[in-house]
């Protein structure tokens, strides 16, 4: 039985620029743009990912890495989502979501193509979570990694209400309480 109706059925959310729909297996091609893009997967969140870098160089990587998010949405650790760039219908990245279950924090992930990694579709995804998310992983707080070297990603998040988070021992983390709408 499902904990959150996400993992129940995995909805689309959508906005003018973005997308975010259940990551498919005819995905993969588009995603290894994004995977194998070595100057997007050092801004990418691999913490506490058994040492994942999530760099997948080639299309029997990323199948692998597309069928462990399918096992994980199955088995309900995570969920992730595909990122469309609605004006080319471009797949860009994906996002992850799961509740930490500790004081009702969720931790999100946000992989985009390093031409991507602008402060235009950032905000877009960020817009949809904030929308969505909350509700459906039943979180208080999100919170995110951007390191140092993600200036857009910093601006973004404190633009949007994200404040660093220097209690954690993870460095580069960012948080935001839900605010009603």
């Amino acid at each position: 039985m499902a904990m959150y109706t996400i993992y129940k059925h995995c909805p689309v959310f959508r906005n003018e620029q973005i997308t975010l729909r259940p990551v498919l297996e005819e995905d993969a091609p588009g995603l290894l743009n994004c995977y194998a893009d070595q100057k997007a997967v050092p801004l990418f969140n691999a913490d506490n990912c058994n040492g994942d870098t999530f760099y997948y160089p080639t299309a029997e990587r990323m199948k692998q890495a597309l069928d462990f998010w399918r096992y994980s949405y199955d088995t309900e650790q995570f969920v992730r989502m595909t990122i469309i760039w609605n004006p080319t219908n471009e797949i860009i990245g994906s996002v992850e979501m799961f509740n930490r279950g500790e004081a009702l924090h969720g931790v999100l992930r946000i992989d985009v193509m390093s031409v991507y990694e602008q402060e235009e579709v950032l905000n877009a995804v960020l817009e949809l979570v904030q929308e969505h998310f909350y509700t459906e992983f039943g979180v208080e707080w999100i919170m995110t990694k951007a390191i140092h070297a993600a200036a857009a990603r910093r601006a973004v998040l404190t633009g949007q209400g994200y404040i660093p988070l220097k209690e954690f021992e993870l460095s580069d983390y960012y948080g935001r309480v839900k605010k009603e709408l």
